[in-house]
C-alpha cells in the first residue's frame, strides 16, 4: 500500500515539474501558490484512491479494477477543478491544473499497465503434472500380431498424417503390426491419459511436437504409461530445416536479413521473461521452432534415453526408451540470453557465475549423450562438433564474448584475472584428487593456462593446470603477470581463440 502511495506522490511531482518546464504557469500567480495547490490536490488524489481501494496489492486486484478506480479518481478531480477551484480566493489557471491532473492520470495508467503486465507475464499458469514414484513395471499383456485388416486400418490412418515412406519405416522400426504398439495423433497432451498403464511397450506419437503446447507434460504422461524400457517415438520439424528453407527462399543478402527477423520473432521473443507467456497465448504453441538439442534435452529431462534418430525428409523421428523418473518438473523453464552456472571455487564453495547463453535450450541434459556419440570428449574440437552450440554462440565463444558477464564475478571478488577456470561439479569430479585439492586452495581465474599450453587431451590439460598451480603457490604475483602477458602474446600472434 505505502509503495503505491509513494509512487503516486512521485507521479504528481513529475507532472508538476513538467508543467513548470513547459511554462504552463501563467504570470497571473506565483509558482509557489501553484505548488501549494498541487500538494493539496495530491492529497485529495490519494484519499480518493484509498476510498476506491486503488492501493490494494496489484497481486490481489484485476487490471480493470485498478483502471476503473483511476478513472473514477481522475473524474472526481476534474469535477473539483471545474466547480470548486473558481470559488478559491486565488487566481489559478484551470487549464494548468487540468493538464497536471491529466498527466498524473496518464502516468498512473502506464504504472498500472506495466505492473499488471508483469503480473501476467510472471503467471505462467501451466499446472505441474503429479509424477508418482513407481516400482518396476512390465507389459501387462502378451504380444500378438495384428490381423491384416487392422494393419490396413492403421496404414490408412498413418497415411492421413504422413507419407508412405514414413509408414514403412514405422512399420519396421516401431512394429506397428504388433498389438503392443499404439499410435496416437492428438495435439492435446492429456489424450495420453486415456492410454492404459503398461498396456503397450511402444507408443508412437504422430503429432509434430512443433504443434504441441506443453511438451514436457506430454513426455511425462508418456513416461508414466510406458513400462520399464518402453519405447516412445516422437517426431518434429528441426529448426535447421526451417532456416535453410528461409535462406533459399530469398535472394542472397536479403535472405539473412529475413532470417534475422524470423529468428528474433520465433526464437528470441518466446524465450524472454516478459514476452514468453504472451507469445504462447497468441500462438497457442502452434508452429513452434524446435532444435534437435531441445527435443533430445526435453526427452532426457523427462526420463528418457535416446536410442536413435531417423530423418525422413523435413521430419525427424526420435526413438527413445523410458529409463527413469523425470527430473522434478518446474512451472516454467525459460532460456533467456543469460545463464547462471554453479561452479566449484576456493575451499570447495559453489559460486554462481554468469555467461551469455551459447547453447540451445535443454542442452545441459544431453551432455553425456553428446560425448557418447563422439566417443568421449576431445578438448581440441569440442566447439566444432557439439551440435548443442548455436551458430551465433560459436562465434561468441571464439572471441570470448560469452564470458563478458563474468566480469561481474571479477568485480565481486569471486575470481581473479588469471587462474584455473571454475568448473562444474560434474567436471570437477573427473579431475585427479590431488589436482582437485590444489584447485580449491586458490581462487579460479578468467584467463586460464589453457591459452598458453594449448592442451589437446585431458592428461595434457591436467598437466598444464598442475604446472601453473605449482608456480602460483611459489610466486603468486609474478606467475599471474607472466601468464597474462603470455596469453596476450598467444592471442595476438598465434591467433589463439576460445574453444
Amino acid at each position: 500500500m505505502w509503495k503505491r502511495i509513494l509512487c503516486d506522490c512521485f507521479l504528481w511531482a513529475a507532472a508538476v515539474v513538467i508543467c513548470v518546464l513547459w511554462r504552463l504557469i501563467v504570470a497571473k500567480a506565483a509558482i509557489g501558490s501553484y505548488v501549494l495547490l498541487f500538494v493539496v490536490l495530491a492529497c485529495i488524489w490519494i484519499v480518493l484512491g484509498w476510498l476506491t481501494r486503488k492501493y490494494r496489492s496489484y497481486k490481489d486486484t484485476w487490471f480493470w479494477q485498478e483502471l476503473a478506480s483511476m478513472l473514477l479518481t481522475t473524474g472526481c478531480m476534474m469535477a473539483l477543478v471545474q466547480w470548486v477551484l473558481p470559488l478559491v480566493p486565488f487566481s489559478f489557471s484551470q487549464t494548468v491544473v487540468a493538464w497536471t491532473i491529466g498527466l498524473v492520470a496518464i502516468f498512473d495508467f502506464i504504472v498500472i499497465l506495466v505492473t499488471h503486465y508483469w503480473k501476467y507475464a510472471q503467471n505462467m499458469t501451466v499446472p505441474l503434472i503429479n509424477i508418482e514414484q513407481r516400482e518396476n513395471a512390465v507389459v501387462s499383456r502378451q504380444e500378438k500380431t495384428r490381423t491384416p485388416n487392422v494393419i490396413e486400418t492403421i496404414h490408412q490412418a498413418v497415411l492421413s498424417l504422413t507419407t508412405e515412406e514414413d509408414y514403412l519405416m514405422l512399420l519396421k522400426e516401431a512394429h506397428l503390426d504388433s498389438n503392443l504398439t499404439k499410435a496416437i495423433a492428438n495435439t492435446d497432451s492429456f489424450s495420453f491419459l486415456q492410454v492404459g498403464e503398461y498396456q503397450y511397450s511402444t507408443l508412437v506419437d504422430l503429432t509434430l511436437l512443433n504443434k504441441v503446447r506443453g511438451i514436457n507434460k506430454r513426455f511425462c504422461i508418456v513416461n508414466q504409461k510406458l513400462p520399464d524400457n518402453g519405447v516412445y517415438v516422437c517426431c518434429y520439424r528441426p529448426q535447421e530445416y526451417v532456416k535453410q528453407q528461409i535462406l533459399s527462399r530469398y535472394p542472397k543478402g536479403i535472405n539473412y536479413v529475413a532470417y534475422t527477423f524470423w529468428f528474433l520473432n520465433r526464437r528470441v521473443i518466446p524465450r524472454l521473461l516478459l514476452t514468453s507467456r504472451l507469445y504462447y497465448d497468441v500462438t497457442k504453441g502452434n508452429r513452434r521452432v524446435l532444435s534437435k538439442t531441445e527435443v533430445l534435452g526435453r526427452l532426457y529431462y523427462c526420463g528418457f534415453v535416446v536410442d536413435k534418430i531417423v530423418p525422413m525428409g523435413h521430419i525427424e523421428y526420435v526413438f527413445a526408451h523410458r529409463n527413469s523418473q523425470p527430473y522434478p518438473q518446474e512451472h516454467i523453464k525459460l532460456y533467456g540470453p543469460f545463464v547462471k552456472l554453479p561452479r566449484v571455487c576456493k575451499d570447495h564453495q559453489l559460486i554462481t557465475f554468469y555467461k551469455f547463453r551459447t547453447m540451445h535450450p535443454y542442452s545441459e541434459y544431453i551432455q553425456k549423450y553428446v560425448f557418447d556419440q563422439r566417443g568421449g570428449m576431445n578438448i581440441s574440437d569440442k566447439s566444432d562438433a557439439d551440435f548443442r552450440i548455436t551458430s551465433w554462440g560459436r562465434l561468441m565463444r571464439k572471441y570470448w564474448l560469452d564470458e563478458l558477464p563474468m566480469l561481474v564475478n571479477l568485480l565481486k571478488g569471486d575470481v581473479k584475472l588469471v587462474g584455473v577456470r571454475p568448473l562444474s561439479r560434474a567436471m570437477f569430479e573427473t579431475y585427479p584428487v590431488e589436482l582437485q585439492e590444489k584447485r580449491t586452495r586458490c581462487k579460479p581465474g578468467l584467463i586460464p593456462p589453457f591459452y598458453i599450453d594449448h592442451p589437446q587431451t585431458f592428461d595434457e590439460l591436467f598437466a598444464s593446470e598442475d604446472k601453473y598451480l605449482d608456480e602460483y603457490f611459489a610466486h603468486p604475483f609474478y606467475t599471474d603477470c607472466k601468464y597474462f602477458f603470455l596469453t596476450v602474446h598467444s592471442i595476438l600472434f598465434k591467433r589463439m581463440h576460445s574453444a
